[in-house]
Formats: C-alpha cells, structure tokens, sequence
C-alpha cells in the first residue's frame, strides 16, 4: 500500500475515528459518506471509546503473507461499546485465556513493515485485555 493511503487512515487506524450519522445517530466504523442504517449522509466524525468485548475469535498459526513472524497469534471481532463490531488482532494476552465477552480495550501496536529492513512500519489499532 503506498504511503498517502496510509497518511489518509491515520485517524481511523490510531484513533479509531468514524463517524456519526446525524438523521438517526447510528456510530459507523470504518467511515463511509452513507449511513448502512438509514441510507443518509454521515460525514461528522466520531471518535470511538475503544472499549469493547471480544465478540468472536480465532487462533491464527498459518499467518498470511507478512504476518508470518508474529504467528501464532488471535484474531478477533470486537464489539465496541458504541455498537459496531472491527476485526482486530489481540495482544498483550500473556497466559490469559480469550473469551467471548471478555472486556478489551484499544491499542495502538505495530502492525506490520512494508518492505525489508528499511521499509515504512506499519502501525493500527489491536486490542488487548482491558488492565485491571
């Protein structure tokens, strides 16, 4: 992915900004110029809580291309406290066993590196644990 893509989703990879639909306050995420639940025009932004609740997961141990190195690792769907569900990576799970319902919250983390040694870090939200 080049680089201006990336300067674009900074908000929504960081932040987890989306966006709130004015005519039925429906919270949307990822951002999208048209509301899924009333077919209205959405474009003010909304910063989500980054609070949820492990929705559904899996254990990833055949990563795909450019991921290999953190395999195995989880992959789950997040239901955030406002109503969306993102898919999303856990970490910081130590020797926590995941649940579904399990209360977690956002961080930021590396994601990936484009390229060799040199190349542009890739970095987004994963979820971890909420800390107690």
């Amino acid at each position: 992915m080049e680089v201006p893509r990336h300067w674009r989703l900074k908000k929504q990879r960081y932040a987890l900004v989306g966006e709130v639909c004015p005519h039925c306050d429906a919270k949307i995420f990822p951002p999208r110029d048209v509301c899924p639940e009333c077919g209205g025009e959405a474009k003010t932004a909304y910063a989500f809580s980054g609070r949820g609740e492990v929705y559904s997961f899996t254990k990833m141990g055949n990563a795909p291309a450019g991921f290999e190195a953190q395999s195995p690792y989880t992959v789950a769907l997040i239901k955030l406290a406002e109503g969306p569900i993102v898919t999303a990576q856990l970490t910081d799970l130590g020797e926590e066993k995941v649940e579904i319902g399990m209360p977690v919250e956002m961080v930021t983390r590396k994601l990936r590196s484009d390229g060799d040694e040199r190349g542009m870090l890739i970095y987004g939200y994963k979820f971890r644990p909420v800390m107690r």
